[in-house]
Order: C-alpha cells, then sequence, then structure tokens
C-alpha cells in the first residue's frame, strides 16, 4: 500500500512534467581539469547564443474544420483518425501538429494580443496519442498543468535511434522550440531535447514515454569543451578510458554526428551525437563492430568509471 500511495503523489507532481514529458536535468561530468579548459578553449562563441533556423517538421496543418468537432469534448470522447497513428513517425508527426495551437498562458505568464492558437482544445485530443500506461504515469490535469505558459510547439528535429531491439518501443531523438508567456507580457523562445518511444497497442502506434531536457544558452560559450562531440569522444573515452587507437573522420548527415574510433582492444567503435539548437553535440547513441563481427551493436560505456578506477 505504501508503494502504491507513493506512485500516485510521483504521477499528479506537476514540477516533475514538462509539456506531457519526464523532467530532466543536463548532466555535465565534473572531471574537468585546467588542461582540459585551456586545450579546448572556445573562440567563436557566437553560434551558442542564437536560435534556430529550421523549418518546422510538425506542418501537417489543422484549421478550424478538424477542430471544430471537438470544442467542448473531454479526451474520453475522442477517438482519433487510424492514420495518425499508422507508423511511428506519424504519431509524432500528428501529435506535435496537433500540439502547435494549444496554449496554456496564465495571468502570469502572458503572451500574444488575443486569442493565441486553439486554446485549450489540442491537449484533449493530444492526449489520445499516449498508451493506457502513460496515461497512467500522466494523468490529464497533469499532463495540461505540464505546459502551464506555452503558447506554441514547433518541432524541428526527430532522429531515429540506431540499433534498437525488435521487442522494444521505437525511440526516437526530438528537438522542438515553444513560444512562452512571461511575467512581462514579452513572449520568449525555449527550446528542450529527449526521447520519445513508440509503443504498438491495439494495432496502433502511440507514445510510451517522453523525456525531455531544456537547452541553455548560457552554458557552451563559457565553460570548455564539452560542447564538441570530438571533444568529448578524445577526453573521455581516449584521455579517460585509454581507449581510441585511431580516431577516423567525422561523419555529418545534417544536424547528425558519427564519430568512429579504432579501440586499442581491436573493436571498432561509433559514437553517435545530434547537434541541438544551441550548438552542442548531444551524445545519442553508442555503437561497437566487435573484432569478429560485422554488424554494429549497442553498448553502454560510462567514461565517469574511467575516473573513479583511476582515483581508486
Amino acid at each position: 500500500m505504501r508503494r502504491r500511495r507513493s506512485r500516485k503523489q510521483a504521477s499528479n507532481d506537476t514540477s516533475a512534467y514538462v509539456m506531457g514529458a519526464l523532467r530532466q536535468k543536463q548532466k555535465w561530468h565534473q572531471s574537468q581539469n585546467d588542461e582540459e579548459k585551456e586545450k579546448y578553449q572556445q573562440v567563436d562563441v557566437e553560434k551558442y547564443f542564437r536560435p534556430s533556423r529550421r523549418s518546422i517538421l510538425n506542418n501537417r496543418l489543422f484549421d478550424y474544420h478538424f477542430f471544430n468537432p471537438y470544442f467542448g469534448k473531454t479526451y474520453s470522447e475522442i477517438s482519433l483518425p487510424a492514420f495518425f497513428l499508422d507508423t511511428p513517425e506519424n504519431a509524432i508527426l500528428y501529435y506535435f501538429s496537433i500540439l502547435q495551437e494549444a496554449e496554456n498562458l496564465t495571468e502570469q505568464l502572458i503572451g500574444g494580443c488575443g486569442t493565441v492558437g486553439w486554446a485549450k482544445t489540442p491537449f484533449s485530443i493530444a492526449y489520445n496519442f499516449f498508451t493506457k500506461d502513460y496515461k497512467q504515469k500522466i494523468p490529464y490535469t497533469t499532463y495540461v498543468a505540464s505546459f502551464e505558459g506555452v503558447g506554441h510547439t514547433n518541432l524541428i528535429k526527430l532522429y531515429k535511434l540506431p540499433n534498437q531491439k525488435a521487442d522494444q518501443p521505437t525511440r526516437f531523438f526530438i528537438e522542438f522550440e515553444t513560444i512562452n508567456g512571461t511575467a512581462t507580457g514579452v513572449s520568449a523562445f525555449e527550446y528542450y531535447y529527449g526521447t520519445i518511444s513508440i509503443q504498438k497497442e491495439d494495432g496502433l502506434y502511440k507514445i510510451d514515454n517522453i523525456n525531455l531536457i531544456g537547452e541553455d544558452f548560457l552554458c557552451a560559450a563559457y565553460h570548455g569543451w564539452r560542447q564538441q562531440g570530438e571533444n568529448v569522444v578524445d577526453i573521455e573515452y581516449g584521455g579517460w578510458c585509454k581507449l581510441i587507437k585511431k580516431r577516423l573522420p567525422t561523419k555529418r548527415d545534417d544536424y547528425v554526428k558519427f564519430i568512429d574510433i579504432i579501440g586499442m582492444n581491436g573493436n571498432n567503435y561509433r559514437f553517435v551525437f545530434v547537434q541541438i539548437t544551441n550548438d552542442t553535440d548531444v551524445l545519442v547513441s553508442q555503437l561497437i563492430k566487435r573484432k569478429q563481427g560485422s554488424t554494429w551493436e549497442e553498448t553502454k560505456i560510462d567514461p565517469t568509471k574511467c575516473v573513479e578506477n583511476k582515483e581508486s
């Protein structure tokens, strides 16, 4: 009984959620010495301060003909068209296209000059993109409250994570921008990134989990080397873990970086980074191709363990 009460309290804690997702903090390793700071000091820092110029992906536009039948209805009275949920990608793109015009501005967090979007009607539609399990984790009232201050949402990056197991939810990296109300009434942009998991339920693809981290635009310009994937690989996996025999030239596919190394142990490793709006490279996948193998497999190397082993 005690555990059940604990879970119920956690699911109703609106501070734990942001825009329908579990809120996570940015993690920075503390092992950075003066030599590392000096070696990788940034010179041109302007890129770290600038907002996105990317085209939006949630552009499946919905006008009043779509929203009108849903006015005044609760989420339990709404059924989604099956073609919204026929592929994992469609589930994400239709979800964010509907959510784009949702707003939850308040008397304290204001913006705009009248009605914004389709007000709160999109929330009751978007909530039905969730699996039954995810609805259990985040009740509808908590879901809507987690959007407090948000007036508009634009999905700008969507990347299917590599080498996933068929019996697990399909995971994607996402990044989106929001336009938020403020206490001064001057609307402001915010950026978030994270992962979204899609699970098949009753023959349809639905959202089973979302984790988000807010982006900071006053960190990368002033604090060392961790914003560039090549530096992370060289220092953490090379300097700390002594894993690198040779790092190969970086390959890029738009905002995705692939950094391959030949390991000291004869295995090949691939580190996949996504470059987010504040120009930080976020590590989203680690892969290994073993000496005797021909395919990439998922792996997990924690470089902080290498530092701990040195100090012990």
